[in-house]
């Protein structure tokens, strides 16, 4: 698949007559760039970004997807791929791009038209975490651990209604041992946990973090900013299972999975997901 990932945002830069420039930049999955254009901020529209896409894809043709990992730019590049006919995905993990991103921000400060402000390129706000909907919550949940070694053979082949196991996220791809316990949570939703599994489907996991508090709190990131709070508790043994939970974390390289079931026999899986920050 021809795939680029793509950003479209104002920088911290002004164009000889003062006005704001925004930058276009696209590239691939490796971090090579394919395209870079800027566009002073009042010329910003939908139609020239197409026109800008197109020049790009004079090189490379069009692409089969766009990854994009900023709300903002997330919103226009629909509006392009509806026009083009390109697949148009919300995800964080773009971490060619954000490398690039991060080199060429470092290098606007050696530049005559730099504004001089404060400028973190991946630096996106984020709402405050919201409630799980009353509705989806299951019957209940833990933390728990599998053998990375035991990842691939445990899910893949099984007939899980809703699995998402990207390969970049493998134990095997990271190096990680096969004896690595690779830390996560098991909800038993009951009745619940197909309606809970798509909505998880709907929303994009991203990792599963503990932070503590008054209540500690179980934050499931997800999409490109947004937070939810999957659980919350006061209990002292489940927050030191969570502080042991965020340790385990640190030796998989922060990989982390959910899984949803109808409840613990072990004999019915309802969705997996193997997760990791961004």
């Amino acid at each position: 698949m021809n795939v680029w990932q793509a950003d479209f945002h104002r920088r911290p830069l002004r164009n000889e007559t003062g006005q704001v420039l925004w930058e276009l930049l696209i590239g691939d999955t490796i971090g090579n760039v394919i395209y870079q254009s800027f566009c002073p901020q009042p010329e910003v529209t939908p139609d020239w970004l197409v026109s800008q896409v197109q020049v790009a894809a004079a090189k490379t043709g069009l692409p089969d997807a766009i990854q994009v990992f900023r709300p903002q730019s997330f919103n226009l590049f629909q509006e392009i791929g509806e026009r083009l006919g390109i697949k148009v995905e919300a995800t964080r993990r773009t971490p060619a791009l954000k490398q690039r991103l991060q080199e060429i921000a470092l290098q606007y400060q050696q530049q005559e038209n730099y504004t001089g402000e404060a400028y973190n390129p991946l630096g996106l706000e984020k709402p405050p975490p919201v409630p799980l909907p009353e509705n989806l919550w299951g019957d209940r949940w833990r933390f728990a651990t599998i053998p990375a070694g035991d990842i691939e053979e445990g899910f893949a082949q099984r007939p899980i209604p809703i699995l998402q196991m990207p390969n970049e996220l493998l134990p095997f791809h990271l190096g990680l041992p096969s004896t690595v316990a690779i830390p996560g949570v098991v909800i038993d939703g009951g009745r619940q946990s197909m309606p809970l599994a798509r909505w998880l489907q709907k929303v994009l996991p991203v990792t599963l973090n503990y932070v503590p508090g008054a209540p500690d709190g179980l934050i499931l990131e997800a999409g490109l900013v947004e937070r939810w709070v999957m659980a919350t508790f006061e209990d002292e043994e489940v927050a030191a299972a969570a502080r042991l939970y965020e340790q385990r974390k640190q030796q998989s390289q922060g990989l982390n999975f959910l899984l949803v079931q109808p409840d613990d026999s072990g004999m019915t899986y309802t969705g997996f997901w193997l997760l990791m920050a961004d």
